[in-house]
């Protein structure tokens, strides 16, 4: 069993970085309301098509989440629970590479599940613009 190094001061600083970097878009989210105000950027595959990708919603969602708002959140991207997750552990992982020099291991996130995420994603985001019932309910 083989000991990580710890991480540099370059690299706590960073790490730092990147948690204040995330703390500071997740309080812009929680703060504007993304349905109201016009200043978050629009898909551009929704702008120029008028279908939804796997990510139409997330903005809204996450805003919905961070008011405790969990089914409103759903209505706008039903994968918007796997996406928070990810950006959670993402999270902890920065502050704790900041805080003990070592973050959270990433094995959990092969290349299967990676894999196995994207393509679970494009049949999402097909499956979205179906105009058929029930279909026509995961459209944001």
């Amino acid at each position: 069993m083989t000991l990580e190094s710890k991480s540099s001061i370059t690299e706590r600083r960073l790490a730092l970085a990147g948690a204040g970097v995330m703390a500071a878009g997740a309080a812009v989210v929680g703060y504007f309301n993304p349905a109201t105000n016009g200043f978050f950027p629009v898909c551009p595959l929704f702008k120029m098509t008028g279908l939804a990708c796997p990510g139409c919603g997330l903005t809204r969602g996450f805003h919905a989440f961070l008011h405790g708002d969990v089914l409103t959140a759903l209505g706008y991207n039903l994968l918007s629970p796997v996406i928070l997750f990810f950006f959670g552990f993402l999270f902890v992982s920065l502050f704790l590479t900041f805080a003990r020099g070592r973050g959270l291991n990433f094995r959990f996130f092969g290349p299967k599940l990676i894999w196995g995420f994207f393509i679970f994603a494009l049949a999402f985001g097909i499956v979205r613009n179906l105009p058929y019932y029930p279909f026509n309910i995961l459209y944001p």
